[in-house]
């Protein structure tokens, strides 16, 4: 952690995996190198070494209460930014309102999940148009779940690669590196007036 953050960067995994994603880490690199707190979270089920996700609910509270956690403790007073690889980031983006971040961080952002024989494919759109704090979207150009449109708020970068943004780890960091002093940064300014 710097000496005097800047503001804090909290970030979650995906379904599959862990903090140990080269996104998580390529993003958490940036986020230090700006001067920023960084905590990154793994859900209660991956703690408890099952694979598959808990629901949506479920994950929302673990999420919302690790963000209450931090904010009595270590990030207690700093801007915050919350976000995560591809489930972590709808669960940052579903919890905005009960966690106040001044921005969120999606990684490889799954848009559409992979369509079921007879059912036709559903967008998470929502989740994203229902964030009302700037939004950085990072995205591989050839992500199976799709590409979120750019909107209101919401920047989106593509980088070269796939939904496991292996293939460029130093343009995540520097989408990252980017945004977050911008978006900590607008948000100081706003509380000013």
């Amino acid at each position: 952690m710097a000496a005097k953050p800047v503001g804090a960067l909290v970030l979650g995994h995906g379904a599959g995996g862990g903090i140990e994603a080269p996104d998580l880490i390529a993003a958490t690199e940036a986020a230090v190198s700006e001067g920023f707190a960084v905590a990154l979270v793994e859900q209660p089920y991956r703690v408890a070494g099952r694979r598959s996700p808990a629901s949506a609910k479920q994950l929302d509270a673990a999420w919302t209460a690790v963000i209450e956690w931090l904010q009595q403790g270590d990030l207690a007073g700093l801007p915050l930014v919350t976000g995560g690889r591809s489930l972590g980031a709808r669960v940052a983006c579903r919890t905005v309102d009960a966690t106040g971040p001044v921005g969120v961080l999606c990684l490889a952002f799954p848009l559409e999940p992979p369509r079921r024989v007879g059912k036709p494919r559903k967008s998470r759109l929502e989740e994203l148009e229902a964030v009302n704090v700037p939004v950085l979207v990072v995205q591989g150009e050839s992500d199976r779940f799709g590409m979120p449109p750019p909107g209101p708020g919401r920047e989106v970068v593509r980088v070269r690669g796939d939904h496991a943004l292996r293939a460029d780890p130093d343009a995540v960091a520097a989408a990252v590196r980017d945004w977050l002093p911008t978006t900590v940064g607008a948000a100081a300014g706003t509380a000013r007036r």
